[in-house]
């Protein structure tokens, strides 16, 4: 089942790339790399043009990611929600009623098991699994936690994307406007 229709999460780098996405037609955005002084304009930028961000708490230079940020970033900057890798970050982003999506990163076995302990303290809306690439572990993480999932992370083509989402995925998110075109409007 897509997320809120969108197969497709674009993740936007660049204030270029995110005005190129302001004009198409989707509603949730993914806002990666930023800087401290510019986040809150950048998510009331989106706003503005009918857009729900969701920001990657990590991903923000000069904000130390924990509890303390989380806060700041859901009452001052208001996105409609919260990706972070760190669990502290998660239940301050669900205490505050936003979308929190717990991110991890799939290495091997062991990083795939100390996600599973996280993701039982943690229970986020969404989980990020990256790389997004190896459906079989989709469709495992989906089954065991039965989170919804996001794929993300190696996503370079069409078949990448159906792939993810055939085993489970609930959308992809991805930087490649290719794919951005490609998938805008199908759900």
């Amino acid at each position: 089942m897509a997320f809120h229709r969108q197969l497709i999460l674009p993740a936007v780098r660049r204030i270029k790339d995110l005005e190129k996405l302001l004009g198409m037609s989707y509603e949730y955005i993914v806002l990666l790399d930023s800087h401290i002084s510019q986040v809150q304009h950048v998510v009331e930028m989106a706003r503005a043009n009918g857009k729900k961000a969701l920001i990657h708490a990590d991903l923000i230079e000069g904000l130390k990611n924990d509890e303390y940020a989380a806060e700041y970033l859901c009452q001052v900057v208001k996105p409609s929600g919260i990706i972070s890798t760190k669990s502290g970050v998660i239940m301050k982003t669900k205490q505050n009623r936003l979308l929190a999506i717990q991110r991890l990163f799939l290495l091997d076995t062991g990083a795939l098991e100390k996600g599973y302990s996280l993701l039982e303290r943690t229970m986020p809306d969404y989980i990020e699994v990256l790389p997004g690439v190896i459906p079989s572990i989709i469709t495992e993480v989906n089954d065991r936690t039965g989170i919804p999932i996001f794929a993300g992370g190696l996503i370079r083509s069409v078949r990448d994307v159906e792939q993810a989402l055939a085993a489970g995925a609930s959308a992809v998110t991805t930087s490649d406007k290719e794919l951005w075109k490609h998938f805008e409007g199908l759900a």
